[in-house]
C-alpha cells in the first residue's frame, strides 16, 4: 500500500509477470516468487501479474487471487504492485478487485469485459460501477481490442477519467498511436499512460507517458528499465540503442501465441520449473522453437542474465 496515495509513483517499467505452471498443470508459486525477485534484481521498478501475459483467463479465481498474494508477499513494500483483477464476468472483477484491495496492492488494472463487445455506454457503466465499489483505491483502465475485441475510445476514457478522481490512467496495448494522443489530449497531461505494445514504449515518453507494462521484460528486464531511464535522463541515443536492440526479442515473444515463447525461454534459462501454458494455449511447436532460437540469438546481448541463486534448477 506504500504507493497506493501516489499513483505517480509507478514509473518506469511494471514487469507483467507470466505466471507459470508447474507440470501438473498447477500454478507454480515457487517459481512465481523467484520471478519476483529476480525482476527487483534487475532494475524492474514495479510488478503487474494478471493481464493478458499472465494467462487470467485459463485460472479460477482462486487460482487468481492466490497468486496475487504471492507476488504481493515477495515484494512487500519494495515497488510498487499493479495486479490486473478485470474478468469477463462482473462478480468475478468484483470479488478480484476485493481481495486485492485487503492484501494492500497499490492499483488495480481492470481489463475491458472480452468476448461481449460491449458499446462505449456499457463499458462506462462497467468501469463506473467497478470505481464506486472502489473509491479509495487508483483504477487503471486496460485498453487491448486484440484480446478482447473492444476498443475503449478515447472520449469514454475521458468521462471516466472525469467523473472518477480513482480512475487515474490507463494502459494502452493497441498500435493505433493515434489512440494514445488523443487520450492526452481530451484527459490532459496529469493522466497516467503506460504502454503495453514493446515498440511502442519509448515513443510513449514523447507524449508523456509514465512508463512500460510491456511482455518484453518478463526475459530482458534490466534492458527494458535502462531504457526508460536513459530517456527520462536525456540520454536519448542510448534508448533509442535499446529499442532498436530488443526488436528480435520482442519479434520472438509474438512468434506463437503470448505468452507461450516467453514461457519457453523462461524455462530455457532456469527461471522456472515449467515452461507450460493453460489450454487453449500450447506451448511452442518444432517450428516455433526453431524461430525463437534463432531470434534469441540475434537478441542475446539485450538478455538478463540469470545468476545461480535465481535458478530454479539449483532448487
Amino acid at each position: 500500500m506504500k504507493f497506493r496515495s501516489d499513483p505517480r509513483s509507478m514509473r518506469g517499467s511494471l514487469a507483467p509477470l507470466m505466471t507459470p505452471f508447474n507440470t501438473d498443470g498447477s500454478v507454480d508459486h515457487d517459481s512465481l516468487a523467484n520471478l519476483v525477485n529476480w525482476q527487483l534484481a534487475n532494475g524492474t521498478n514495479g510488478i503487474s501479474l494478471g493481464g493478458s501475459t499472465g494467462e487470467p483467463s485459463s485460472q479460477t479465481v482462486a487460482e487468481r487471487i492466490a497468486a496475487i498474494k504471492t507476488v504481493n508477499d515477495a515484494i512487500g513494500d519494495r515497488v510498487p504492485f499493479m495486479p490486473g483483477t478485470g474478468s469477463a464476468k462482473l462478480d468475478e472483477t468484483l470479488e478480484v478487485t476485493a481481495a486485492a484491495q485487503e492484501m494492500g496492492v497499490d492499483a488495480a488494472l481492470i481489463i475491458t469485459p472480452y468476448y461481449a463487445r460491449p458499446t462505449q455506454e456499457a463499458l462506462y457503466q462497467w468501469y463506473a460501477t467497478v470505481a464506486r465499489e472502489f473509491p479509495d483505491m487508483p483504477l487503471v483502465a486496460y485498453n487491448v481490442p486484440s484480446r478482447t475485441a473492444v476498443e475503449l475510445d478515447p472520449e469514454t476514457f475521458a468521462r471516466l477519467y472525469r467523473d472518477f478522481d480513482n480512475i487515474v490512467g490507463i494502459k494502452e496495448t493497441t498500435k493505433d498511436f493515434e489512440h494514445f494522443s488523443r487520450v492526452f489530449h481530451l484527459c490532459g497531461s496529469n493522466v497516467l499512460m503506460w504502454s503495453g505494445i514493446e515498440l511502442l514504449c519509448l515513443p510513449l515518453l514523447a507524449l508523456g507517458g509514465i512508463g512500460f507494462i510491456s511482455a518484453l521484460s518478463n526475459i530482458a528486464p534490466q534492458a527494458v528499465s535502462d531504457m526508460f531511464w536513459a530517456y527520462e535522463e536525456g540520454n536519448f541515443e542510448r534508448a533509442r540503442e535499446i529499442h532498436y536492440g530488443v526488436h528480435p526479442l520482442v519479434d520472438l515473444l509474438f512468434v506463437e501465441t503470448n505468452p507461450a515463447p516467453g514461457k519457453y525461454v523462461l524455462e530455457r534459462m532456469g527461471l522456472v520449473k515449467s515452461g507450460l501454458v493453460r489450454p487453449p494455449l500450447i506451448t511452442p511447436t518444432p517450428g516455433g522453437i526453431e524461430k525463437i532460437e534463432k531470434l534469441l540469438a540475434q537478441g542475446e546481448k539485450w538478455i538478463t542474465p540469470v545468476l545461480p541463486e535465481f535458478d530454479m534448477r539449483r532448487k
